[in-house]
């Protein structure tokens, strides 16, 4: 049986496939992949896969997990295409053991479907109808003799339908530029060609110079196509979306184009010497110019959109992740503050488990500027409410604010204690205020005040009160509005996913949405178990979870483990072990001699037993060591320790600052240039990647994080431009100038970096940023 004829390969050979692939990417062995690729196949979540399954897996971690999932689903979808083709092609009776043998070796979707593009049905074409009339062999004559002249066979061609030797040789022309353009082998070499040798260039359009000045930097641009940064890509696409600039894509014109019409007349085969020869190759030419120079172009500008997007996701999840993961306040009576100006100061008291406790407005500022009732107010508010922690909004006005609220702070009558004042972003709290669930929290009270009640509680828990806000809200990517939607949302859900279970959850207070995020769960579990709450009280034990409506055996396996349930019936439910483990954990710790509640939280009574001792056949040692690590601190939280930037007083305003000025602040963004830091004067200063460290820093991300406080010295401030320079550096590289030399020969960093504005959603943040941070860069 040849290969065009037998069945397409059986079910278990794909598999073992794809698996074999993914296990390279991943770092991992095709055992592992099974193994993982069977249980997410089963309904079992990347957290539970992860934290209670790492036996079976191998021990991937969370990340390995996702990539194999999102590899998964794209070659399973390949394959299922591959088996499509190879089908379509075999009816037609046109697959041969050689095309089938390159199908079945095709490793990505584009080289299916140039295989694919010789047979796919199409509308009428131009060749389809040279073919029509007869003008098939006079190509062939051409090309088994190139020493004749096609003028002097053209005149045996012409019929009624094609009247002249010019339209006859035309004919001929369409088929030959067909059967090239459907040529997988030459798309192949020319797309391997393009990502080699292929420039990006920008242009600006004639007029659009003023309206477009923001990009001035890309109007008259050009760099290899695969060099070019995710970030720079983005600006340069969304000029062109904007029609500011025209962008171009092809090889150096002096000797790129000619390279390029050599490979296309190269498909042609041997084509000798004669007037023939210079017909085929003219062809050839005319192919690449008119055809195949485009396809390249477009297939080049989707691969760079892809890889662009790619990049800014993964930087928006990053950060994302970062920001969930920042270290919680914890549970203070907290007092939020919304600055304003015109409509004045929102301010909500929540106490230490985020319920709402006393509202106010105030106008401390123009138009009203009632000064002394402001500060009687927050007085009262303060005392009446044992006010701990002062959670004031990043937007106008906040430094304005936080210096009253300083004012106030000083005339609190001695042995008061002293609340601690914090500046926090209020990126989305706007659109939470705005939502269902706000107007559902809070039926009764102002929009604007639902905002200063966000801004108290993503102070005292982050995550808990973020997880309202859809994630695209939150404001700490690039470009955010101008990549893949779908992809984005995938990965944010996944990011956010990620964070709630690693911190794990209080069943007993958790809202709808944060229990939403709960491995296994959803929002209409998470309702619910919420709707059964407050029927019948408080859950006494993880197990009870089972009389929620709706909730089986499945969801109760994958959402248990991350549940926390704190001076329960149960004293494992306050732990990240899962119940199916607890008999293991009984018996280590019956191995101590003392009672379970003794036991947990003292590592001293666990260190001297050995992990190995308790191995079973349903639980391996990996198991066995998280139990013994969650004994010793139970229901541990891996976020950090809060911690708090100081801004420096007197410093409201860009124009307060001055070069050599060493302040702190919080980084609020980092991307592929560099990190935004927020140093109190409504605009985030640029630490560029070049000034983050003494040494080299190839990623920014290996030295801070969102949410991050650091001790910054300004370098540049450009006070009409808004643009503000910062370095960590300690070696007196004081601006991107002095900077030593990168090790791997790229430029040196540029001048002062634009200030990214307050409340940016990544679009004024790195958009107006990318024109100065990255120029020449």
């Amino acid at each position: 049986m040849t290969a065009a004829t037998q069945p397409a390969q059986s079910a278990t050979q794909t598999a073992t496939r794809i698996a074999r692939q993914i296990a390279t990417e991943i770092g991992a062995s095709p055992a592992q992949v099974d193994a993982a690729a069977g249980l997410l196949d089963g309904g079992a979540t990347v957290p539970f896969v992860a934290r209670y399954r790492k036996e079976v897996t191998g021990g991937l971690d969370d990340t390995q997990l996702r990539l194999l999932a999102e590899r998964l689903s794209y070659l399973r979808e390949m394959e299922a295409r591959r088996a499509a083709i190879l089908g379509s092609i075999r009816d037609q009776g046109k697959l041969t053991d050689d095309l089938a043998r390159r199908i079945a070796g095709a490793g990505t979707k584009a080289a299916l479907e140039d295989m694919y593009l010789p047979f796919k049905p199409k509308r009428r074409t131009k060749a389809m109808i040279a073919r029509e009339n007869g003008l098939e062999p006079l190509l062939r004559a051409i090309q088994s003799d190139p020493s004749r002249d096609p003028a002097t066979l053209a005149p045996a061609y012409v019929t009624g339908a094609i009247e002249t030797p010019k339209a006859v040789l035309e004919g001929a022309r369409d088929i030959l530029v067909e059967e090239l353009s459907e040529d997988a082998r030459l798309l192949g070499s020319l797309r391997d060609f393009m990502r080699r040798e292929a420039f990006i260039s920008a242009r600006v359009v004639a007029g659009k110079e003023e309206a477009g000045a923001k990009f001035s930097d890309y109007f008259d641009h050009r760099e290899a196509w695969s060099g070019i940064p995710g970030h720079r890509a983005l600006a340069i696409l969304r000029a062109a979306k904007e029609e500011v600039v025209t962008i171009d894509i092809s090889p150096d014109p002096d000797t790129g184009a000619a390279r390029a019409e050599r490979i296309v007349a190269q498909a042609l085969g041997t084509i000798g010497q004669g007037p023939g020869a210079d017909w085929l190759r003219g062809v050839a030419g005319w192919c690449w110019r008119v055809r195949l120079s485009n396809t390249m172009y477009i297939d080049l500008l989707t691969d760079l959109r892809a890889r662009a997007h790619a990049e800014a996701i993964t930087v928006f999840a990053r950060n994302l992740r970062d920001l969930l993961l920042a270290a919680p306040a914890g549970p203070r009576a907290t007092l939020g503050l919304d600055p304003g100006i015109r409509t004045g100061c929102k301010i909500a008291v929540v106490d230490p488990t985020g319920k709402l406790l006393d509202t106010a407005t105030i106008y401390p500022f123009q138009p009203k500027n009632d000064l002394r009732g402001s500060e009687a107010t927050l007085l009262a508010l303060i005392a009446r409410n044992g006010v701990d922690l002062i959670a004031i909004g990043n937007g106008t006005a906040s430094r304005e604010s936080e210096r009253l609220v300083g004012d106030v702070l000083k005339r609190l009558p001695k042995g008061v204690k002293v609340p601690t004042k914090v500046i926090v972003s209020e990126a989305g709290a706007s659109v939470y205020s705005a939502s269902e669930l706000a107007a559902k929290e809070f039926p009764g009270l102002d929009v604007s005040l639902r905002g200063a009640v966000s801004i108290a509680r993503r102070l005292q828990d982050p995550l808990a009160e973020l997880v309202k806000v859809p994630a695209g809200s939150i404001g700490v990517g690039q470009y955010q509005h101008d990549v893949d939607q779908r992809q984005l949302a995938k990965s944010l859900e996944a990011v956010v996913e990620d964070a709630v279970n690693a911190v794990g959850v209080d069943l007993n207070t958790a809202s709808v949405p944060l229990l939403a995020h709960v491995a296994g769960l959803g929002p209409s579990l998470a309702q619910a178990i919420v709707a059964h709450r407050d029927q019948a009280g408080a859950f006494r034990s993880r197990a009870a979870l089972k009389k929620v409506a709706g909730l089986g055996p499945r969801a109760f396996q994958q959402c248990a483990g991350f549940l926390r349930i704190r001076d329960g019936d149960e004293p494992l439910d306050a732990s990240s072990v899962h119940p199916e483990a607890y008999g293991v954990a009984r018996r280590i710790v019956s191995a101590c001699g003392r009672d379970l509640r003794a036991v947990m939280g003292d590592a001293g009574a666990l260190k001297d037993l050995r992990a190995e001792d308790f191995v079973t056949g349903d639980f391996g040692l990996p198991t066995v060591r998280d139990i013994l690590s969650e004994l010793e601190k139970p229901g541990r939280d891996p976020r950090p320790g809060f911690v708090t930037a100081s801004f420096a007083d007197g410093i409201e305003d860009i124009k307060d600052l001055r070069p050599g000025m060493s302040l702190e602040g919080t980084v609020t963004n980092v991307a592929a240039f560099g990190a935004f830091v927020d140093i109190g004067v409504h605009q985030d200063g640029l630490v560029h990647v070049s000034q983050l460290a003494d040494r080299f820093v190839k990623d920014p991300h290996e030295v801070v994080k969102a949410g991050d406080v650091v001790r910054v010295r300004v370098t540049e401030v450009d006070v009409p431009r808004k643009r503000i320079g910062l370095t960590m550096r300690k070696d007196n590289a004081d601006s991107p100038r002095e900077a030593a030399p990168r090790k791997d020969g790229a430029p040196k960093a540029p001048h002062a970096a634009q200030a990214a504005p307050k409340g940016a959603s990544g679009q004024g943040a790195f958009g107006s940023a990318l024109a100065d941070a990255l120029r020449k860069r």
